[in-house]
């Protein structure tokens, strides 16, 4: 006679959540304030994995612990770079406070509004650099940066939001990448994880910064 099987007993949601939470950088109502998870209504469809549900009104919302696994990620890919050895770029004005903070934290470069051809490409500019590896905010309001990067042959790490493609970017950050909220906690994230990965900061505590010190009161 065939034995079956005990059936494993379901787990409550307050036990899911807490096992979600206990692999997230940040509380889980934290990213859920940022509205790190927010997308358009739009969706490419590289970006599609990310994506954990459409909405009534047809609002695309990216899966959070995705948007973690993504970050920690990132970081991880940073570190095997010396700050200046990464150029950060971003055309939105929700990131410049971000970016300029990021960039002041760690060592990183950073160029924030219009990207000028040539600045990684030309070495006859007199702003011309070298990096060999660029983040940008928005593949498609940093298309220009993008160019110079293929033409420089360096890798491009991307935030994504659900109307962007990942052609062109060699490693995706899946979140919502035009909020005030979300693209400070990103950059944070970011900052936190790499100098600890670097071996600058032993732990959470020993990053003296605040969200807000990335945060523009004035947006």
């Amino acid at each position: 006679m065939a034995i079956k099987k005990q059936a494993k007993p379901k787990k409550d949601e307050s036990e899911v959540k807490e096992n979600i939470q206990s692999q997230l950088l940040v509380p889980l109502d934290l990213y859920l304030k940022a509205g790190i998870h927010i997308g358009t209504k739009f969706k490419n469809k590289s970006i599609e994995e990310f994506i954990f549900k459409t909405k009534q009104n047809g609002l695309k919302i990216m899966d959070i612990e995705k948007i973690n696994e993504k970050i920690l990620l990132a970081a991880k890919l940073l570190s095997d770079y010396e700050p200046g050895e990464i150029i950060l770029v971003c055309r939105r004005e929700t990131g410049h406070k971000p970016v300029k903070k990021l960039a002041e934290i760690t060592g990183m470069r950073c160029i924030t509004g219009r990207y000028l051809p040539g600045t990684i490409t030309n070495p006859e500019f007199s702003f011309f650099t070298e990096p060999k590896i660029m983040i940008v905010a928005d593949p498609w309001h940093d298309k220009q940066a993008i160019k110079g990067a293929i033409l420089s042959n360096i890798p491009v790490i991307g935030l994504l939001g659900t109307n962007n493609s990942t052609e062109y970017v060699d490693f995706a950050i899946p979140c919502n990448n035009k909020s005030k909220k979300s693209l400070p906690l990103v950059y944070y994230l970011l900052g936190r994880e790499y100098l600890k990965l670097k071996g600058i900061i032993k732990s959470d505590e020993e990053y003296n910064f605040t969200l807000e010190d990335f945060t523009d009161e004035n947006l």
